[in-house]
C-alpha cells in the first residue's frame, strides 16, 4: 500500500523552482527515513514508504487578517476519509500558536508572528487511530519558517552623537562614523540594506553612504569664525530605494582649537599715574593682548623691549587672565624723572609649526607712566655713617656731621636731632641746623668702645615727615690706664733655696688696646727693702722676627730690625741669695714696677708675698705657716673664699640643727598626776662599768673641797645674782668619814635656798646597807685594821690600770 502526502501551500512562495528544489530534498530524506525504520520494525522484509512530500513549512510574518493563517495540510495514505484517522501535533507553539485540524490535518497559525521575535518554529506531527490511539504513522519532525517582510526601520546606537575636528583640517578629514542597524533580515531581500545620507550638515560636511564615516567638506574651517556644527544624517533600508524605511540621528561637531590666532592689543597706547612714593614691588596697572585661541594656545609672555624703564619697571604674566602686570623694580623719585614710556611685547608661548611662516605670534603696544610727586621726608646722603672719637676728648668736642636734604622742589631746610632711646646716658648730641655730632660727656673707650646712635632728620613744616639715619661712634684708645698684675700673685720661697733661682713667673694685664699690641717691661722698685733678698728678670720674649716682618722688608728690599721680636710680657722673680729662714722673717713682700710701651707711658706698682717654708732636697714644701699651705696646693684667693663659704654655711646648718634639737619637748618629770611618787626624782642612767671614770669618783667624796660650789642646778633659774652663796664649813681633810659627809650634805641641802619650788626626795646612805652579805663598796677599806695589796690588779690587762693607780702602789693612800 502506497502512502501518500499531500501540502497545500500558499501561492505567494516565492519561486517555484526553489519549491521544487525543496520538494525534491525533501523526498529524498523521507524515503531515507522510512527505510530506516522499517529496518527497525518487528516484521522484516515489508517495506512501508512514508507520506511526507516536505519538511519545511513557509509562513509570511506580520499577519492581520481576522481568521486563522493557514499553513499547510497533513495527510497520510491510511486516511480512507472515514474519520477513523486522528492527527496529532506537539513542538513549540502547538495548541497556542498553531493548530491542527485532528480530522483533515489542516494546520493554521492562530495569530500574526513576527519573525524578529522568532525566525521558525519546530514541531512534530503524527497520524493515529482514532479508535485504538495505534500509531499508524511514525513522529515526524518538521519546520515552519517565518518568511521576512520589511517592518523595521534602521535604528542607530545613539540618538545623538559628539565628535570633534581640529580647525583649519583638511578637506576629507575623518570626524566620526554613525552606525545603524535594521532588524529586518539582512539574508533575504533588500529589507536591511541600508543607505546613509546627510540630511543637514551641507557644505561643510559629508557622509559616506554605505560606511557612515562623516568627513570635512570644506578646508580651513576657523573655529573663531564658528566652533559648532549640528549634522542630520538619515539610514534608509531597501538599498535607498523608494518605499524604504529610514531611521536619522544628530551629530553635534566642535571644532577644536589650535594656535592659528596671534595675540593683539587693543589699544596702541596705554597711560598709568603711579605716585613717587609707590614701594618696590607694586603693581603699576594691567595690560592684556586680545587672543582668540583658548587654552594653552591663549597663553602669551609680556616683555619690556625697549631700553627706557626696563630697569626701573618689570611687567609679569597673571597665568589666571593672561594679563600683563607692570609692577616697581626700583623706588621713583618725581624730582629725577617725572615720566616714562615702555614698549611692551605680547607673544605666545606654545606657536604652532604649521603657521609660523603665514603669522606672526607676537605683538607690541606702548605704556606712558607718569610720576606724581608726593611730599618726601628727607633722605640722607648715605646710608650710615661712621665717626671715630678719642677717649680722652672734651666734652663738646665734634665728632663728625651728617647732612640730609628734602628730595622734594621745595626744598624745605631739615631739622637734625638723636633719637634718644638710641643714646641713654646722653653722651652725645647733635646740631639741629648743620647735623654736626659732639660729646657731652666724657668717653671712656674700656668702658664702652663703640656707640651705636640714630640720628632722624625731620622738615621744620612738617615734622611727621622723618627719617632715620644710624650712625656709628668708634671710642678711639688713648693711653691712660696703668698696667696691672694678670691676678693676685703669691708665692712662697725654700729655706734652702739657691741664689738666682727663679720662684714666680709675673705677667700684666692693660685695659688699653694699642694698636702695636702690649709691651710691658717689669723692675724692681728701687726703694724697696726686697732688693737684697729678690730680683726681677724681664722676659722680652724670643730674638728673631716675626714672618709678617720678613716678608714686609723683603718685598721692600730693606734689611729686617732685629729688635723686632716676639713679646713674651712676663717676667721671673728671682732670689738674690740663700739661707732664708722661718724663725727669723717668713713673710717678704717685693715690690714690681711694670711699665707699658705706649706713649704716655703708664707704671704702677704691684706687689709679690713670699712665704719662707720649709722644703726638702726636692724643692717640695714640708712645712710652711698657715697662710702659705694652701698656696703651696696651687690654689687660688677666689678658690679659698669658696672653701671658707662652705665651712661657714655647714657651721649654720649645725647650729640651726642644734637649736632646734633644744626646742623639742621634753619628757617631763613627773609622769603621772596621781603616781604617789610626786616628790621622787627617778634618775635610772646606767654606768658605763669599768672604763666609765666620769660616772662616779670616790675622789669627790673624800675631798669635797675639789667640787664646784657655784655648780647650779639645770631645773631651776639660778638666783645667785640675788642671794650670797652659802658657804660650806671646811670638811676634813684626811680619813673623814663618809657618813659624816653625807650628814653634812644633807644639812647643806636643807638650808639651801636655792632648791627648787617642790619637795625632792634627796636619799644618802651606805651601800648595802643591812645587807647579810654587809657592804661591798670599798669605801669602808679606809676603816679596816689590815692594808690590802692591791698590785696585781696591774696584771690584769689596761681595763684595770684605773684601779691598779688607784689602790695599787705606796701612793694609793695619799690620792685618799
Amino acid at each position: 500500500m502506497r502512502t501518500y502526502v499531500v501540502l497545500v501551500l500558499w501561492a505567494s512562495l516565492a519561486c517555484h523552482g526553489e519549491a521544487l528544489a525543496l520538494y525534491k530534498r525533501t523526498t529524498e530524506a523521507t524515503a531515507q527515513g522510512t527505510a530506516g525504520t522499517r529496518r527497525d520494525s518487528a516484521v522484516p522484509l515489508r517495506r512501508s514508504k512514508r507520506g511526507w512530500m516536505w519538511n519545511h513549512f513557509f509562513l509570511q510574518e506580520e499577519y492581520r487578517g481576522t481568521d486563522h493563517q493557514y499553513v499547510g495540510k497533513l495527510h497520510s495514505d491510511m486516511d480512507k476519509g472515514d474519520g477513523s484517522v486522528k492527527y496529532v501535533l506537539t513542538g513549540e507553539g502547538a495548541g497556542t500558536l498553531f493548530v491542527i485540524d485532528e480530522k483533515s490535518g489542516d494546520l493554521h497559525a492562530t495569530k500574526g508572528l513576527d519573525r524578529e521575535e522568532k525566525a521558525n518554529y519546530t514541531l512534530r506531527a503524527q497520524a493515529v487511530n482514532r479508535y485504538t490511539g495505534r500509531p499508524l504513522e511514525p513522529w515526524t519532525d518538521f519546520i515552519i519558517k517565518i518568511h521576512d517582510i520589511n517592518d523595521n526601520e534602521p535604528k542607530f546606537s545613539k540618538e545623538v552623537y559628539t565628535a570633534s575636528v581640529p580647525e583649519m583640517s583638511e578637506v576629507e578629514t575623518s570626524v566620526i562614523q554613525v552606525t545603524a542597524t535594521d532588524a529586518d533580515d539582512s539574508l533575504y531581500g533588500n529589507s536591511a540594506r541600508l543607505v546613509y545620507r546627510m540630511l543637514e550638515g551641507d557644505p561643510y560636511f559629508k557622509v559616506d553612504p554605505d560606511t557612515g564615516i562623516i568627513r570635512t567638506a570644506l578646508s580651513k574651517m576657523n573655529r573663531e569664525s564658528r566652533e559648532h556644527y549640528q549634522v542630520v544624517i538619515e539610514a534608509k533600508d531597501m538599498a535607498g530605494q523608494r518605499g524604504g524605511l529610514s531611521g536619522t540621528t544628530k551629530v553635534n561637531v566642535t571644532l577644536t582649537d589650535v594656535n592659528d590666532s596671534p595675540p593683539r592689543f587693543p589699544q596702541s597706547t596705554y597711560h598709568f599715574r603711579v605716585p613717587e612714593s609707590i614701594e618696590m614691588g607694586f603693581p603699576v596697572g594691567r595690560i592684556k593682548a586680545e587672543d582668540d585661541d583658548i587654552g594653552r594656545n591663549a597663553e602669551m609672555d609680556y616683555s619690556i623691549i625697549g631700553e627706557e624703564g626696563r630697569g626701573t619697571f618689570n611687567i609679569v604674566t597673571d597665568k589666571r587672565t593672561q594679563d600683563g602686570i607692570i609692577i616697581v623694580k626700583k623706588p621713583l623719585d618725581f624730582e629725577r624723572k617725572r615720566s616714562y614710556t615702555l614698549q611692551v611685547q605680547a607673544e605666545n608661548t606654545h606657536p604652532d609649526p604649521r603657521f609660523l611662516q603665514t603669522t606672526s605670534f607676537r605683538d607690541s603696544t606702548t605704556v606712558r607712566i607718569a610720576v606724581e610727586d608726593v611730599d618726601e621726608p628727607p633722605i640722607f646722603e648715605r646710608p650710615s655713617y661712621i665717626m671715630e672719637v678719642k677717649e680722652d676728648a672734651s666734652v663738646r668736642t665734634p665728632v663728625g656731621s651728617v647732612s640730609a636734604v628734602d628730595a622734594d622742589i621745595q626744598q624745605t631746610p631739615v631739622r637734625y636731632s638723636i633719637d634718644r632711646l638710641s643714646d641713654l646716658d646722653r653722651m652725645f648730641n647733635i646740631h639741629s641746623v648743620n647735623g654736626s655730632i659732639f660729646t657731652l660727656r666724657p668717653l671712656d673707650r674700656e668702658e664702652t668702645s663703640w656707640h651705636n646712635i640714630s640720628v632722624i632728620a625731620t622738615q621744620f613744616g612738617n615734622p611727621k615727615l622723618l627719617s632715620r639715619v644710624p650712625v656709628y661712634i668708634r671710642v678711639l684708645d688713648v693711653n691712660d690706664n696703668a698696667p696691672t698684675f694678670a691676678t693676685f700673685y703669691e708665692t712662697f720661697v725654700c729655706e734652702n733655696v739657691k741664689p738666682a733661682q727663679r720662684i714666680q713667673t709675673v705677667s700684666a694685664v692693660d685695659a688699653d688696646n694699642p694698636a702695636g699690641g702690649h709691651r710691658f717691661y717689669f723692675s724692681l722698685a728701687p726703694e724697696s727693702a726686697a732688693k737684697d733678698n729678690f730680683t726681677v728678670r724681664d722676659n722680652r720674649g724670643e730674638q728673631r722676627p716675626t714672618s709678617l716682618y720678613r716678608m714686609y722688608c723683603i718685598i721692600n728690599r730693606s734689611i729686617y730690625d732685629h729688635a723686632h721680636f716676639f713679646v713674651d710680657n712676663t717676667a721671673a722673680i728671682l732670689t738674690r741669695r740663700g739661707g732664708f729662714s722661718r724663725l727669723q722673717q717668713n713673710i717678704y713682700l717685693v715690690p714690681v714696677v711694670i711699665l707699658d710701651g705706649d706713649y704716655p707711658m703708664q707704671s704702677s706698682t704691684n706687689t709679690l708675698t713670699v712665704r719662707v717654708c720649709a722644703c726638702d732636697r726636692e724643692g717640695n714644701v714640708e712645712l710652711c705657716s698657715a697662710e702659705a699651705v694652701p698656696l703651696t696646693a696651687g690654689l687660688s684667693t677666689a678658690a679659698l673664699v669658696a672653701i671658707l663659704m662652705c665651712i661657714i654655711i655647714l657651721l649654720l646648718i649645725v647650729v640651726l640643727f642644734a637649736a632646734l634639737r633644744r626646742q623639742k619637748k621634753k619628757e617631763p618629770l613627773i609622769i603621772s598626776k596621781e603616781d604617789v611618787r610626786d616628790n621622787v626624782v627617778s634618775y635610772n642612767d646606767e654606768g658605763g662599768g669599768e672604763e666609765d671614770t666620769q660616772a662616779f669618783d670616790i675622789g669627790t667624796l673624800r675631798n669635797p673641797e675639789v667640787m664646784d660650789v657655784n655648780k647650779q642646778r639645770r631645773d631651776i633659774v639660778p638666783d645667785s645674782l640675788c642671794h650670797p652663796p652659802v658657804r660650806r664649813p671646811a670638811a676634813a681633810r684626811d680619813n673623814t668619814d663618809v657618813r659624816d659627809f653625807i650628814n653634812q650634805r644633807v644639812q647643806e641641802n636643807d638650808g639651801n635656798p636655792t632648791a627648787p619650788p617642790y619637795d625632792s626626795l634627796a636619799t644618802y646612805a651606805y651601800e648595802g646597807n643591812g645587807s647579810v652579805a654587809e657592804s661591798l663598796s670599798s669605801l669602808g677599806s679606809a676603816t679596816s685594821e689590815g692594808d690590802q695589796d692591791y698590785n696585781y690588779l696591774s696584771e690584769w690587762g689596761p681595763r684595770f690600770k684605773k684601779l691598779s693607780d688607784l689602790y695599787g702602789g705606796a701612793d694609793s693612800d695619799r690620792d685618799f
